[in-house]
C-alpha cells in the first residue's frame, strides 16, 4: 500500500512514469562556444566583403539574412540557413547576432613598416586596453576619422572577433591593425620613422589641440584607471591632455580616442 506522500506525489505528477525517464530540458552548451565567431550584420558583411580574408569556414544565417548575403556576395558554399535559435547555440550567451554569424580565417596583422608618416596621418596605440567593447569602439572611431591604423599590445589585447567585432560595426575589416610585443620599442621605431608620439594623460601640460601641428602623429592611450604605464609615457615625445572645460576628471578610453581623433582631423 502506498504512503500518503507517494499518493500526493502521483496526483501532482512529480513521479516518473514506470520504466521511462522524464524528458530533459534542452539547454545550449554555450560555455564551449568558439571565440572565433563574428556576429552581427555589419561585422559579418564587412568580413565577407574583405578580399584580405580567406574563404569563410562556416556561415550561419536566417532565411532573410541569407537572401541579403546572396544578393550582395553571391551564395557562399558554406552558407547554412537556420533558425536564429540555432545560431545562438554556437555563440556566447547574450550575443546579439542579428540573424547571422561567421567563422573565417583571421586577418593578418600589418607591420609597423606599413604605416607611412605622411603629413596629417594619425595612428592610435592602446596601452593594455583589454575591454573588447572599448577596443571595438576605438576601431570604429579610427575608421570613421580615417586613421592610418591601430596598434595593440600582443599579450594584453582581445582578439578581433566576437564582442569586439560587434562593437566595431565592421571596422575590424576596414582599419589596419598591428600587434606588437613591446610598446616602448614600437614607439621608438615609429618616431625614428617620422611619427610624433603624443601620450594622452591628465598630467599633460599642454592640451592636445595646442600640441597638434599637422605632422604624422601617434596618439597613445592607456587603460582606464591605470592610464599610460611609466615606460610607455617616458617614450612619448610629449604628454598632452584633452581640454575639458566642464571640469570632469576623465573620459572613457573609447570616448577619449574619438575626441583625440576629431582634434587631429581638424588640424588636417
Amino acid at each position: 500500500m502506498s504512503s500518503s506522500h507517494e499518493r500526493n506525489a502521483a496526483r501532482k505528477g512529480s513521479r516518473k512514469p514506470h520504466g521511462k525517464s522524464a524528458p530533459a530540458r534542452f539547454e545550449p552548451r554555450r560555455n564551449n562556444a568558439s571565440d572565433d565567431w563574428l556576429w552581427g550584420w555589419h561585422a559579418v558583411a564587412a568580413a565577407l566583403g574583405n578580399p584580405e580574408r580567406g574563404a569563410p569556414l562556416r556561415l550561419l544565417a536566417t532565411a532573410d539574412r541569407a537572401k541579403e548575403i546572396a544578393a550582395r556576395f553571391g551564395r557562399p558554399a558554406v552558407l547554412e540557413v537556420v533558425e536564429g535559435s540555432q545560431i545562438a547555440q554556437n555563440l556566447p550567451a547574450g550575443a546579439v547576432h542579428q540573424g547571422v554569424a561567421l567563422r573565417s580565417p583571421p586577418l593578418e596583422d600589418v607591420s609597423l613598416d606599413d604605416f607611412v608618416a605622411r603629413p596629417g596621418a594619425v595612428l592610435i596605440m592602446l596601452d593594455q586596453v583589454t575591454d573588447p567593447q572599448n577596443v571595438g569602439a576605438v576601431l570604429r572611431s579610427a575608421a570613421a576619422f580615417g586613421a592610418a591604423g591601430v596598434i595593440l599590445q600582443d599579450r594584453h589585447a582581445p582578439k578581433l572577433t566576437g564582442v569586439l567585432a560587434k562593437a566595431a560595426v565592421g571596422a575590424v575589416d576596414k582599419i589596419p591593425t598591428a600587434r606588437v610585443t613591446n610598446l616602448s620599442r614600437a614607439i621608438e621605431s615609429l618616431t625614428e620613422s617620422g611619427w610624433r608620439a603624443l601620450g594622452l594623460a591628465g598630467s599633460g601640460e599642454r592640451t592636445l589641440d595646442a600640441a597638434l601641428d599637422g605632422q604624422a602623429v601617434l596618439l597613445i592611450l592607456g587603460s582606464e584607471g591605470e592610464g599610460l604605464r611609466r615606460l610607455v609615457a617616458e617614450h612619448c615625445d610629449e604628454l598632452v591632455r584633452i581640454a575639458m572645460p566642464g571640469g570632469f576628471e576623465s573620459l572613457n578610453v573609447s570616448a577619449a580616442a574619438a575626441v583625440a581623433l576629431y582634434e587631429a582631423t581638424r588640424v588636417r
